[in-house]
């Protein structure tokens, strides 16, 4: 007879091969000769097997939910999410022969749809992003399951002392650089839990390293770093999928972030199409806000007369996204007209400068 302790063995013993099997993500050195001693990475976290780099944090969330005693053998597992992570939490469930629905805005790319279903899970769509919190808690109910709420969980479902997490990898990835402990890393906030954990991971190991995290518009946590007021809300959803949330998470941790900044949407998904000059290859426009908030940092570094490397994530692939960010109609009418951004970029190249 099975008994609880045997299946959450076998459960974690299931997480951890599949973690054994997999490879960490590479670092990647852009390649910006006008900015010259100023050295650029990104964390390319769209290898992991579901994408994104919402993979480490659902690993984090059911191994987490587990140990708690939430989550056994024929529970039901309920999500809110944009995307991302739903298609991560999939995987995990469909590892471990769980039941999985993923509550998720209407507006969610059609692609992630897809991959939540390939993978075994179900998706149930409001119409607001604000209205994913209330549905969730109702369908765990109504399933007798289990909302695994990556909002409030995340930062703290991740040991941010280390045991490769992803700041860990990121700093020992670094070493043989020529400014191996970087001036700045750069964070989008979604439910606040990765630049918490690189944020606490930095100050427990001493580094000088400042972090900074920059907002996409329709987004509050900008807003509440510089007010610290709780019960900010937003009336509309962000339009860059994964980053910017209409309510204040209690995963996001304004006490490790050393600035903020807020990234216009145009520009988030102007440098995504930028970058795929640079790369060869498509990113999301999540990388796009990253990026451009590393743009402006780095340019203010080489007017100082600064040298130094700056860090930042490639979230995920730019292939989830080609009915909406590389659709030019859906740009259009949803973003705006691209070309100054693509202008001032175009200037960056050439001088160093978004002037």
């Amino acid at each position: 007879m099975c008994t609880n302790y045997d299946w959450i063995n076998h459960a974690i013993g299931k997480i951890e091969a599949d973690y054994q099997r997999s490879a960490d993500t590479h670092l990647i050195k852009l390649d910006l000769p006008c900015i010259t001693g100023i050295d650029v990475y990104l964390k390319d976290e769209s290898t992991h097997p579901t994408g994104s780099l919402k993979h480490r944090l659902a690993r984090s969330l059911f191994l987490y939910a587990i140990c708690n005693g939430w989550v056994g053998p024929k529970t039901t597992i309920i999500e809110s999410s944009s995307g991302s992570t739903a298609v991560s939490e999939a995987y995990f469930a469909r590892l471990l022969g769980l039941p999985f629905i993923a509550v998720m805005p209407k507006s969610t790319a059609r692609r992630k749809i897809e991959q939540i279903e390939f993978y075994g899970g179900k998706a149930h769509l409001v119409d607001r992003s604000d209205q994913i919190y209330a549905e969730s808690h109702r369908l765990a109910q109504e399933y007798n399951g289990h909302y695994m709420d990556q909002f409030t969980y995340a930062e703290r479902a991740t040991d941010w002392r280390g045991n490769n997490n992803i700041a860990n990898s990121i700093f020992s990835q670094m070493t043989l650089e020529n400014h191996p402990i970087p001036t700045w890393i750069v964070m989008s906030p979604g439910t606040g839990g990765t630049s918490a954990t690189i944020g606490r991971f930095i100050r427990f190991q001493k580094h000088e390293t400042r972090l900074c995290v920059v907002d996409p518009d329709n987004s509050v946590f900008y807003d509440f770093y510089n007010t610290r007021d709780t019960k900010l809300t937003g009336e509309l959803g962000s339009r860059i999928e994964g980053i910017g949330r209409p309510r204040v998470e209690p995963s996001f941790i304004p006490g490790v972030v050393d600035e903020m900044r807020k990234v216009p949407d145009i520009a988030s998904v102007a440098t995504a199409h930028w970058l795929e000059k640079i790369l060869g290859r498509k990113v999301g426009a999540s990388t796009g806000t990253n990026v451009y908030g590393v743009l402006q940092l780095a340019c203010e570094m080489k007017q100082r007369g600064e040298t130094g490397s700056i860090v930042t994530l490639l979230c995920d692939s730019g292939e989830r996204y080609l009915e909406t960010y590389y659709n030019p109609e859906w740009v259009a009418e949803n973003i705006g007209d691209l070309q100054p951004y693509l202008a001032k970029l175009a200037t960056f190249e050439a001088t160093g400068s978004l002037e």
